[in-house]
């Protein structure tokens, strides 16, 4: 197996990410979920209130595995920041919660993206959303500066989850809190899986395993780390795609959908994780 660089990784999810942007940009009816398969997580994610009033230019292109402002305790007048921001669908829901006496911070590393998200914004008239270009692990925030992080199915796409935690930690104020939903494994997945199969920007072959990527954020300094949801994803469906059906078929040998998905039983999930900065 050919082991990746960390800016090969990053190109490969820019290359994937903007993609997407562009197609929202040029045929705003056709939508792409987290990575290769196109469908529409949004109406599963969020209620119907929280959709409401946003354009499909915002709704089609989430492209997350959870709905972390559902429990980041947001309030009025928090500056929050938003890792991965997208299309900006969490960021726009983060604003109204927040109101005009705060401000959400969306941070994305691919221009497209950012680009879209900004449309957006202007779209829906928001003046305390400000979507920044740059990375994860080298954030262009001032330390001590946001009340609460969302993430929404991204860090995972991190080849530096550390450096991403760790910076997390530094941009929050003392007291600050995280709430943060991905994708992370139970036990070590397939070889196959993690190689030829599946790409970084389909938000499995950079996935950790549950108990790692929580003593990561442990290591950072967070504390109170907590998992407050977890749902397992249904292998054959999330396989069944001709992407991956076209890597299966180029295998030496040959690997089928159905003993792929075997493998993968119970062995993928999405979870959503809380924890904090410390007072002192």
């Amino acid at each position: 197996m050919t082991t990746k660089t960390a800016q090969e990784i990053k190109q490969e999810v820019r290359q994937a990410y903007g993609q997407v942007a562009r197609k929202f940009v040029q045929a705003p009816d056709q939508a792409s979920c987290c990575g290769p398969a196109e469908s529409d997580f949004s109406p599963r994610l969020y209620s119907e209130s929280e959709l409401t009033d946003l354009p499909e230019s915002v709704t089609g292109a989430s492209l997350g595995c959870g709905n972390p402002t559902a429990i980041a305790s947001l309030q009025a007048g928090d500056v929050v920041l938003d890792l991965g921001s997208g299309g900006g669908i969490d960021c726009f829901l983060a604003a109204k919660q927040v109101g005009p006496s705060g401000k959400v911070i969306g941070l994305d590393m691919t221009p497209d993206m950012v680009k879209l998200a900004r449309r957006n914004a202007k779209k829906l008239g928001l003046s305390n959303v400000d979507f920044r270009y740059g990375e994860m692990e080298e954030m262009p925030i001032e330390s001590n500066s946001v009340d609460a992080i969302i993430s929404n199915c991204v860090i995972n796409l991190s080849p530096n989850k550390d450096a991403v935690f760790t910076e997390a930690f530094r941009v929050l104020k003392p007291g600050g809190r995280i709430s943060v939903s991905d994708i992370v494994t139970n036990g070590e997945l397939p070889k196959e899986l993690r190689s030829s199969v599946m790409t970084w920007a389909g938000c499995v072959a950079g996935a950790l395993d549950e108990k790692v990527y929580l003593d990561k954020m442990q290591n950072a300094g967070l504390t109170e780390v907590t998992v407050t949801a977890k749902v397992y994803f249904d292998p054959s469906n999330y396989l069944d795609t001709p992407d991956i059906q076209e890597s299966l078929a180029r295998m030496d040998p040959p690997v089928s959908i159905d003993w792929l998905s075997d493998q993968l039983d119970q062995k993928l999930a999405s979870v959503t994780v809380t924890a904090c900065k410390p007072k002192t």
